[in-house]
């Protein structure tokens, strides 16, 4: 028998409509350094229609890409509901990409309209000259334009020169609404295409209670960019739901963010393991006076979230941090780390240190070298695949047979599953280190070292070894004021992982070379090896 259920379509302007309808007085507040501007939903809505109507004028038609290259804030979110609600497809700029990734992913998107906060002409006047596609850069506040040529239009003076309200169109649900590129640390990035349908469900899946439970008595404060995978889904999952918006822009360091906390009162914010390190660095230096204790909920991910930065967070300042995992291709949520109820109150901190476990909506299987799928036992260990309705099934006019097969997604992650769902990813395929025939797993000796006192951030790599044909290579970065030695942190370490997993290699570094969206980049690491840049001890 056929279904008589109406035929709904599942789309942005349907999230855009119910947000503007139903929660017109929630706010989104944007943060200016010492004082906030406020706007409500309803209207961020009637500017969103102005500027659907500005790029409607300019030549903007379905399909058309329109570039973001701007902060978190309002009116990037007047951008993300009123492009591909016009049916055009919005195509967010990653700010922290080299000038030469920068033009290809504008280049091989076409995009043809750039959103440009006036802070950012300097990043991309560099490259404005090589951008082929481009017809107009639309200015976001008040700058110097003339490095960008005349092609300059004011984003305010756009809006207040149209009349108001648009005529949206009915898009189909399964068209282009944005793109995000990866961060291409193999090769040039890849473009991933989010449909309307993708994004609707991956919104549903945002606001359920097995992952961060929205509702309109929240305020978020995305901190994670918007250019990273759509601010993990925040920004239409929010809108859904009528949360609260409190957008940082460019004040992304610890004072002034627990100093935003503290005005603005979010009860959700979401954020890389490196940005939390340096909240919590600031809190701790001024407990005092720091009051984190708004916060209900933190989804942290990008990297692996280490157990000892949770406790800390949550037995210092009363704040819970949650670990998630996704990436760019899955839009991105695929598994968030929620203790289960069988769990007693002692085993929390071991449970939310997993990877996350696999949320509906979305398929997972584990595989070995030969193709074949092992059970969820939590001891066999291959590579994440997984395939749902909001992960891609191929990159935007690249082919990579490599990355898809038979309907799934390779992830590229190397881990385990628990009966129920609970996955532990034990390293990037690219990164594990084999030796001696035997896995060692980089992320867990990570978190290990990172809980040491006097650790701020551990990266491990697998570096050439004679006799066992790779060990593993500890890079250490102390926390301000703090020292220790090798042979006190190897100690640390034995008592806690096996005894063939310890390094016989330790240097320590002032930073961690970070990727574009804040995972650390060890092929930079590997190469200084390679290069006898780092001073290394051998124990």
């Amino acid at each position: 028998m056929l279904s008589t259920m109406q035929d709904f379509p599942l789309t942005i302007s349907a999230i855009f409509r119910h947000g503007r309808n139903v929660f017109g007085g929630s706010e989104v507040v944007t943060f200016e350094g010492e004082s906030c501007r406020r706007a409500s939903f309803a209207q961020v809505a009637e500017r969103a229609d102005r500027l659907a109507s500005a790029l409607a004028r300019l030549g903007i038609r379905e399909g058309d890409r329109v570039g973001t290259f701007a902060w978190n804030n309002q009116e990037h979110l007047e951008a993300y509901m009123a492009v591909p609600s016009m049916g055009a497809v919005l195509h967010t700029l990653n700010l922290r990409l080299f000038p030469e990734q920068l033009t290809y992913i504008a280049n091989h998107a076409e995009d043809r309209v750039i959103l440009l906060d006036a802070t950012l002409i300097p990043l991309l006047a560099r490259v404005a000259a090589e951008l082929k596609t481009v017809e107009q850069f639309v200015i976001i506040g008040d700058g110097d334009t003339s490095p960008l040529g005349s092609n300059v239009l004011s984003y305010e003076e756009l809006l207040a020169a149209e009349p108001g309200g648009y005529d949206y169109p009915e898009v189909d649900e399964r068209s282009a609404a944005a793109m995000c590129y990866t961060s291409g640390t193999t090769g040039n990035p890849k473009g991933v295409v989010y449909s309307h349908r993708s994004t609707y469900l991956h919104s549903m899946a945002a606001t359920s209670g097995t992952t961060f439970g929205l509702t309109e008595r929240d305020r978020i404060l995305p901190i994670v960019p918007m250019f990273h995978a759509n601010a993990w889904g925040l920004p239409y999952a929010g809108w859904m739901t009528g949360s609260d918006f409190v957008m940082p822009n460019r004040f992304l360091q610890g004072e002034p963010l627990c100093k935003l906390i503290m005005a603005e009162r979010p009860t959700v914010s979401g954020a890389v393991p490196t940005v939390w390190n340096d909240i919590l660095a600031y809190a701790d230096k001024n407990k005092d006076s720091v009051d984190l204790t708004s916060l209900r909920l933190v989804p942290c991910g990008g990297s692996a979230v280490p157990r000892s930065l949770m406790e800390a967070f949550q037995e210092r300042h009363g704040v819970r941090i949650v670990q998630a995992w996704g990436m760019t291709e899955t839009s991105p949520i695929a598994a968030v780390a929620m203790t289960p109820k069988s769990a007693p109150p002692e085993e929390d901190f071991e449970w939310r240190a997993k990877t996350g476990r696999v949320v509906a909506g979305v398929e997972l299987r584990i595989t070995a070298d030969d193709g074949s799928v092992l059970p969820w036992d939590g001891e066999a260990v291959g590579e994440i695949e997984v395939r749902g309705p909001w992960i891609t099934a191929s990159y935007y006019k690249d082919d990579d047979p490599q990355k898809f097969h038979d309907g799934w997604l390779r992830t590229g992650d190397v881990g385990c599953v628990e009966s129920n769902g609970f996955i532990q990813i034990t390293d990037r395929a690219k990164d594990v280190i084999k030796s001696g025939g035997e896995w060692i797993s980089s992320v867990e000796l990570e978190g290990t070292l990172m809980g040491h006192p006097a650790v701020k951030e551990a990266a491990v790599v697998g570096v050439p070894d004679e006799r066992w044909d790779e060990r593993p290579l500890a890079c250490v970065v102390l926390k301000e004021g703090e020292d220790t030695s090798v042979e006190d942190l190897k100690g640390f370490l034995a008592d806690r992982v096996a005894k063939w997993w310890l390094p016989e290699r330790w240097t320590f570094i002032e930073e961690v070379p970070k990727t574009s969206v804040g995972k650390f980049d060890k092929k930079v690491l590997r190469a200084r090896y390679a290069d006898g840049e780092l001073e290394v001890k051998e124990t």
